[in-house]
């Protein structure tokens, strides 16, 4: 959905437009003195060329001022020239004949030049001086009202715009609409809950991983209900000075409290919620005031007071006890990734406005974006967008919404790269091993595209897209994952020897060893450790060190590396397996992609269709 930004506020700051006003009036100043004196235009000459020009008749009149002489010459209407006599003598003293035949007019000189001077010495400093004291001391009272104000919620109001957010304006999210739907009655008809004696819930906690659009429901809520909502991050309460953090919680509580029905929406509650006394995200008294105020305010209600406090985090599981107890947070809305359909629907709004052409799939790509957020999806239209326009067109084609989907998903294109043909060669051989294994391996999802090109951070990709979303992963298709990872290492020992294998499988084992890990820690999928979990803490910071919780003693430690060892040996003996009773499938698969470099499903799997599963590769 597309929100409608504010313009800009251009305005001068207040520093500037005093400043400007200072400047102006001093310009004026000057420029008024500038004008007010005399100015003249005359040529300077020598008092003597004068007096034997005036005695010889070429001179019509001398006009005297002081000691400041303006000439007028013969057939002349205005002095065109100037000239200076000695101080405290007269003019007939330096030589003018009593009977030349000029005018001489003696006048006083005017003294409105040097007044405007003096004065304007005094004048323009005192401006000045007063401007700069008035200055400071707005300075100052601005400094003092921070000050005052330093204590003050930062939260935003809305909900007094007129386009609100409601729920059909958000695409998915169906079931955690469903839940929210309960807190707007809440907040629409509360005499209907009180006449029968039951309490307006305090807190709803918004649970979801990034970009799932738990800002955007809180403010649907509020839209719905239509009733005026405060939005705030954690991270605003939390400032350097010890007690701030309490003191805005209060402002803030007593704003929603002064405007109810309302809502109050915390944005990255964990900031400043998390469990107290772990040394985690900084526990000093400043969070743990900040938090401790968070919930006498939730607590301390007045009885009536509808106000409802929304909270959202990717960290449930960080957040102190007494946040999510009965009477704070006691309702929890989990904001799932969005399914197919849902993908569908976020995709359509995110076209509503861009013009697309008869060739675009949206439901293509929502089957093939799994796991995707819906910010993910909006990156995907926003980046098939700019291809669009990076090609002049006018329209958005199918094509450049599968290049826009690729690039954030595998990486962009890196043409530039130039690899050597042995290079060339054994990355198909690699990313043929991965295809090859993944294609044959039946619980394995089936092969998307291959392409040795390099992409991203990789030499090359071989991309498994599952046929549709899963919400759960067994012990039979991990070990598949397990074994098309390993298949690009165990494709180059067999084709090149088993001390020619090269980097380029750094990434897969990585993965292969964390997919492992996972199966025997987090997932009780060992085989001696079957049905147990062994939780690693994520560790935090003491001296500078970081530090791991390990919830179990060296020889079990010792036992989960077997396993995992052993997970992985038995995924290098399926790979091997498939690949050696394939090995012709492979090296077919290999020209091929040096001859195309990208191969997409359909020819993976015409190229593919004579290869069988050897039953040392089976499981059951």
């Amino acid at each position: 959905m597309a929100m409608k930004i504010p313009a800009a506020n251009k305005k001068p700051s207040n520093l500037v437009r005093l400043s400007l006003f200072w400047f102006i009036v001093a310009m004026g100043i000057l420029i008024g003195i500038t004008y007010l004196s005399p100015q003249d235009n005359l040529k300077v000459v020598p008092i003597s060329d004068v007096i034997n020009r005036a005695n010889n008749g070429q001179i019509a009149k001398l006009d005297i001022q002081g000691d400041e002489i303006k000439v007028t010459v013969k057939d002349g209407k205005t002095a065109t020239e100037k000239t200076t006599k000695q101080a405290d003598s007269s003019i007939q003293a330096q030589g003018l004949k009593a009977d030349a035949p000029v005018e001489i007019a003696i006048t006083q000189p005017s003294t409105t030049g040097d007044t405007l001077w003096n004065l304007a010495i005094i004048i323009v400093p005192t401006i000045l001086i007063i401007g700069f004291f008035t200055f400071m001391m707005r300075q100052a009272q601005g400094q003092n009202n921070q000050a005052l104000g330093f204590g003050k919620s930062k939260a935003k109001l809305y909900g007094l715009d007129k386009e609100k957010v409601v729920f059909t304006d958000i695409a998915g999210n169906e079931s955690a609409k469903q839940d929210l739907e309960e807190v707007v009655d809440f907040l629409k008809h509360p005499k209907k809950y009180e006449a029968l004696g039951a309490k307006i819930p305090r807190g709803v906690l918004l649970v979801g991983s990034p970009g799932t659009g738990k800002t955007m429901l809180a403010r649907a809520v509020a839209g719905e209900a239509n009733v005026p909502f405060f939005s705030i991050s954690g991270s605003e309460f939390v400032e350097m000075f010890v007690g701030v953090g309490a003191s805005r919680v209060r402002d803030l509580f007593a704003k929603a409290k002064k405007n109810a029905p309302a809502i109050i929406f915390i944005d990255e509650i964990d900031a400043v919620g998390r469990r107290r006394g772990s040394g985690m995200g900084g526990g000093h008294d400043e969070r743990e005031q900040t938090l401790n105020q968070i919930l006498v305010e939730m607590d301390g209600f007045d009885t009536g007071a509808n106000v409802i406090v929304l909270a959202a985090t990717n960290r449930a599981d960080v957040l102190d006890p007494a946040l999510l107890r009965p009477g704070r947070f006691d309702r929890r809305t989990n904001i799932l990734l969005p399914e197919r359909r849902d993908r569908l629907a976020i995709l359509k709004v995110h076209f509503k406005n861009k013009p697309v052409d008869a060739t675009v799939n949206m439901d293509a790509l929502a089957a093939k974006t799994a796991g995707s957020s819906g910010a993910d999806l909006a990156n995907i239209t926003n980046e098939a967008a700019i291809v669009a326009a990076r090609r002049n067109s006018k329209k958005i084609s199918n094509n450049d919404l599968t290049q826009a989907f690729e690039k954030i998903a595998i990486g962009p294109e890196r043409k530039a790269k130039i690899m050597n043909d042995r290079e060339k060669e054994m990355t198909a051989y690699h990313e043929a091993g991965h295809a090859i294994v993944g294609h044959v391996l039946p619980d394995s999802d089936p092969v998307h595209k291959v392409t040795i090109i390099p992409r991203g951070g990789t030499g090359g990709v071989t991309w498994f897209l599952p046929p549709e979303d899963k919400s759960y992963t067994s012990i039979i298709e991990f070990k598949d994952v397990l074994a098309r990872a390993l298949g690009g290492r165990i494709a180059e020992k067999l084709v090149y020897g088993k001390d020619r294998v090269t980097t380029g499988a750094g990434s897969d084992l990585r993965h292969a060893t964390g997919i492992a890990r996972e199966m025997v820690i987090e997932q009780g999928m060992g085989t001696k450790l079957r049905d147990q979990v062994f939780h690693e803490d994520n560790g935090g910071m003491m001296f500078d060190r970081m530090t791991h919780e390990r919830p179990y003693g060296d020889d079990t430690a010792r036992e989960i590396d077997n396993e995992v060892a052993d997970l992985i040996k038995e995924s290098a003996k399926r790979a091997e397996a498939v690949i050696t009773k394939n090995r012709a499938s492979l090296d077919k698969l290999a020209k091929a992609l040096l001859a195309e470099e990208t191969l997409d499903e359909e020819q993976v799997v015409k190229i593919l269709k004579d290869t069988v599963l050897p039953e040392e590769a089976k499981l059951y």
